[in-house]
């Protein structure tokens, strides 16, 4: 499987961003998507993951009622929402998929808030 990111960016606080994650080769073996992130000298984190059969979704505490994580199966994408956000979201977003053959995942996207 191969992902590839867009969007991202800066953004003041308050604001919001959207991240977008397509995936494409074996997409049939997935079973679940979604986001990490990595601050500066932090480990990475999981954000938000949408599962493929029945679209159940998990967020971190951090983001819950802020971020909202969405599927196209039709395309293969999963979206990120972002709002209201803050500068500890700043990081880099990395999009995973996880299937029978393991885990892939995409190049990363910063995003970065501004105080």
């Amino acid at each position: 499987v191969q992902l590839v990111e867009s969007g991202g960016g800066l953004v003041q606080a308050g604001g919001s961003l959207r991240l977008s994650c397509a995936a494409s080769g074996s997409t049939f073996s997935i079973n679940a998507m979604g986001w990490y992130r990595q601050a500066p000298g932090k480990q990475r984190e999981l954000v938000a993951a949408i599962r493929s059969g029945g679209g159940s979704t998990n967020y971190a505490d951090s983001v819950k009622g802020r971020f909202t994580i969405s599927r196209d199966n039709a395309k293969n994408t999963i979206t990120l929402q972002m709002n209201s956000l803050k500068p500890e979201d700043t990081a880099v977003y990395y999009c995973y998929s996880g299937s029978t053959s393991g885990l892939s995942w995409g190049q990363g996207t910063q995003v970065t808030v501004s105080s």
